[in-house]
């Protein structure tokens, strides 16, 4: 069963698909969707939409066969980041990150043009109409999964362009996993989860420059019966980096039976839990 929600105003803000594990795969940047109402008040770089993580539904489709529920953005990163705080503070104080309501691209171009960035009504109106349902929904699922199973593994979903010199230096490594320094998951799931991805052909890291966004970070509550973890993904494991952002199916057949690998080694210590 697959659930979307819309108004009559606004495109629907998320695809919804329920599972059977205690397993909940989100994924907030997926989505292109931007508003006509919108368009008008963007420069032309926004409409490449540069900054998605493109086709994760697609390197994801073995997920809801698992049986995992899956949760994917409709809305574009670029109307609001399901991935921020409401109150737009920083998540990484002193390092260069973009706010709830972008006002440039990750290459640092401004998405706006003069005098048409979102004002504290415009972001409150985006917070009701668009941030607010997908987390009501996560929220939910969570709550539904943590009373079948007593306990449940968010798996936040993001992929990002390996070179993006104003956000880090060099190349990204290809699995960048955040648990918020350890505090949004046990150590034996996450520990599950990289003894598998060393063994993988892709370099790694835990918890370096993406420790976790405000999804990962709010909703990771190991003592509460949630482990979150956040999975931050090379592109070039899966499609062409530049435009048009091509899905490169042989590439991503090599990356699916690791991810699955890994999600089913984070399920296992779960499954041991009194």
């Amino acid at each position: 069963m697959s659930i979307n929600t819309s108004t009559d105003t606004s495109p629907p803000t998320f695809d919804f698909t329920p599972g059977t594990l205690p397993l909940l795969i989100s994924i907030p940047h997926l989505g292109t969707e931007i508003p006509p109402e919108l368009q008008a008040g963007l420069a032309e770089v926004a409409a490449l939409k540069q900054d998605t993580d493109w086709h994760l539904d697609q390197l994801y489709g073995f997920a809801i066969a698992m049986g995992a529920s899956v949760l994917k953005a409709r809305v574009s990163r670029y109307v609001i980041d399901l991935n921020r705080p409401p109150d737009g503070q920083s998540l990484y104080p002193g390092q260069t990150t973009t706010g709830l309501c972008p006002v440039d691209t990750f290459r640092g171009e401004p998405l706006y043009r003069p005098n048409a960035q979102p004002d504290a009504a415009e972001t409150a109106r985006r917070l009701a109409t668009y941030w607010q349902p997908y987390h009501q929904q996560l929220q939910a699922e969570l709550t539904r999964l943590k009373a079948a199973h007593g306990t449940v593994l968010l798996w936040d979903a993001h992929s990002i362009a390996s070179v993006l010199p104003r956000l880090f230096e060099g190349q990204l490594p290809d699995l960048n996993f955040g648990t918020a320094d350890g505090r949004s998951c046990h150590a034996d799931v996450i520990d599950a989860v990289l003894a598998v991805a060393r063994t993988s052909p892709y370099s790694l890291v835990h918890n370096g420059r993406f420790k976790g966004g405000y999804i990962t970070r709010h909703y990771g509550q190991p003592d509460q019966g949630v482990q979150a973890i956040q999975l931050e993904m090379s592109q070039h494991l899966y499609m062409n980096e530049q435009p048009p952002f091509d899905y490169l199916p042989e590439r991503a057949a090599t990356v699916q039976p690791w991810l699955k690998a890994m999600l089913s080694a984070a399920l296992a210590p779960l499954r041991e839990t009194p």
